[in-house]
């Protein structure tokens, strides 16, 4: 099928999913009023609890839930044929993924803001509450590792994206400053600031940074621990000065770039794009089954639990009113299964066209065969990273932009957004960690323990994930060993998540909860499937931490999954204030 007309019949299909269904489940499931009062209002701290106007919170739940994972997964899932992927990202977004994120958003700021692990001990049972927990907290824990590292990992191969990435704090603070502070024109601001940072793009070209070995400390480590520090600092600091704004213009950032893919893939149409990944490719070399595997490797673009951890974690703080929760909420994950369509675009024909003015360069199936012979070559972090950025490019060098500084752009592309995710995650692992060890509220500042203040929290977070990420010795890749488990634990987390809510819209009355029960059921089986086959293996292969670890998040998905099914079918109707 031509690569435009794929692009044109999933975007026209998310238009009419948001009209259509995102305007359904808002008026007619979960019923939202704006005479609701949200979180951001009753416990407003300037801190973490800040109303915030639609289109910037959209901004920063956006850019918090995407991250590298939109590219990352798809990139990997057309190894299985472009078509399946393409189906599960289309559908999967519409009424599993945009429905959890939606729902678990909505919940929160009807309780207080609280996370999805305090609501579901509220509406499931007690005795799940600690389960939950866990499950996110070993999510963010492993997620906040990996981060660290696929940011080291990107300043290593492209040197040209760590000037632009970094210059991007001040311009954020300076865009803080002017409309927070000073009340300038929202508009004008943007404007100058998106500049801003494209100027810094280009001059990012000039002026690459090589990161030097420190001692026996290679770059990634030395990267690594220099994002830990920067994120700690970040994630302490009110939302509004610097994670507000820098989302806010990572947003932006990504819509100029969607932009430029969506024109380039229109052009680029008449000078040889085309697919060259087979549509449907059951059995490649080295890789495990399709079924249940599809459904774990391509989260983000679909589904992901950990969308759920940031709506109800940062975004249900700064919500000024229930209604815009279907346009930041389901929009958002629409607007990222629209990212990761453009992600299968380019991964399936982008990476076999041969960039302008280049003839020397190995093109077409051969060229997609360089980075898909095996689920070995598929699955490496630089492999999928570069098939993203190269097809991206590749398309984008017919609209008169030079390869090289397409290189560039994708390349800052991608390490803006694993920044973003870097500072959320570990904010919201902040607030796990106090929610947990029981502060009184995120943010009250009653809280006297050092672990329930906002410092104690978070220098826990880096430290656990610190010692994950040098696990393995000074290169700081060592949580690249439970990496195999963040798919399983976070596909968990959504089904759990949506289970929740099932929970919820029962009390609620009716037949409502059908709306998320289906699609909860369905990923509890799907991630079931493949916990167990992982578990086979970590047995097999005689991996005795993985296991352990993989037994635990099963233990606790049959536990969860149990007491929520149960309280679905022994639920009575009540008023929910």
């Amino acid at each position: 099928m031509d690569a435009v007309l794929i692009m044109v019949l999933a975007f026209v299909g998310y238009i009419i999913a948001y009209k259509l269904y995102g305007k359904f489940i808002g008026d007619k499931i979960f019923e939202l009023s704006k005479k609701n009062i949200t979180p951001s209002h009753e416990f407003e701290d300037g801190v973490d609890y800040v109303p915030t106007k639609k289109g910037i919170i959209f901004g920063h739940h956006f850019t918090s839930i995407a991250g590298t994972g939109p590219i990352v997964g798809p990139a990997i899932g057309v190894i299985w044929g472009w078509l399946p992927a393409l189906i599960w990202i289309f559908v999967g977004s519409i009424v599993m993924g945009a429905v959890q994120d939606f729902s678990t958003l909505v919940m929160s700021l009807r309780s207080q803001g609280k996370s999805i692990s305090e609501i579901a001990s509220q509406y499931i049972s007690k005795k799940v509450r600690f389960a939950f927990f866990l499950i996110v907290f070993i999510e963010l824990w492993l997620f906040l590792a990996i981060l660290g590292m696929i940011m080291a990992v990107i300043f290593h191969m492209y040197p040209e994206a760590v000037f632009p990435v970094w210059m991007e704090i001040p311009i954020a603070i300076a865009l803080g400053i002017a409309v927070y502070k000073k009340n300038k024109n929202v508009t004008t601001a943007t404007v100058l600031a998106v500049v801003g940072m494209y100027i810094t793009v280009v001059l990012g070209h000039f002026i690459p940074l090589d990161m030097p070995s420190l001692g026996a400390m290679p770059a990634t480590g030395v990267w690594t621990i220099i994002l830990f520090i920067y994120a700690f600092i970040a994630s302490t600091l009110p939302v509004t000065t610097l994670l507000q704004p820098r989302d806010y213009i990572n947003a932006w950032e990504l819509f100029i770039a969607m932009g430029l893919l969506i024109i380039g893939v229109f052009v680029s149409s008449f000078n040889g794009l085309e697919i060259v990944a087979p549509a449907v490719q059951l059995h490649p070399e080295g890789a495990p089954s399709m079924w249940p595997f599809l459904f774990i490797t391509i989260a983000c673009g679909a589904i992901s639990g950990f969308h759920a951890v940031v709506a109800s974690g940062t975004t249900s703080k700064q919500v000024e009113q229930e209604t815009d929760a279907v346009f930041v909420g389901y929009g958002s994950m629409l607007m990222e299964g629209a990212l990761a369509v453009l992600v299968i675009v380019a991964t399936a024909a982008g990476i076999g066209l041969a960039s302008r003015g280049d003839t020397s360069s190995v093109i077409g199936v051969a060229k997609w065969t360089e980075h898909y012979a095996s689920w070995g070559a598929a699955a490496g972090l630089g492999s999928k990273i570069v098939a993203f950025v190269e097809g991206s490019a590749n398309m984008i060098s017919y609209l008169g932009i030079p390869q090289y500084l397409g290189l560039i752009i994708m390349g800052v592309f991608v390490a803006s957004f694993a920044g973003t995710s870097l500072d959320t995650t570990t904010r919201l692992q902040r607030y796990v960690i106090q929610e947990l060890l029981g502060a009184n509220r995120v943010g009250a500042a009653d809280n006297k323990s050092f672990f329930t203040n906002k410092y104690g929290a978070t220098l826990l977070a880096l430290i656990t994930a610190g010692i994950l990420a040098f696990s393995t010795g000074v290169d700081g890749k060592g949580a690249l060993s439970l990496w195999p488990l963040f798919g399983a634990n976070n596909q968990t987390l959504a089904a759990l998540a949506l289970f929740t809510a099932s929970v919820y819209l029962k009390k609620r009355g009716g037949k409502k909860y059908l709306v998320t029960f289906i699609p909860a059921f369905f990923m509890l089986i799907m991630t079931l499937w493949a916990l167990v086959i992982n578990e086979l293996s970590y047995v097999k292969s005689t991996s005795v931490l993985l296991g352990i670890i993989n037994l635990v998040i099963i233990v606790i998905v049959v536990l969860v999954s149990i007491e929520s099914i149960k309280a679905i079918f022994t639920s009575k109707e009540e008023k929910i204030a």
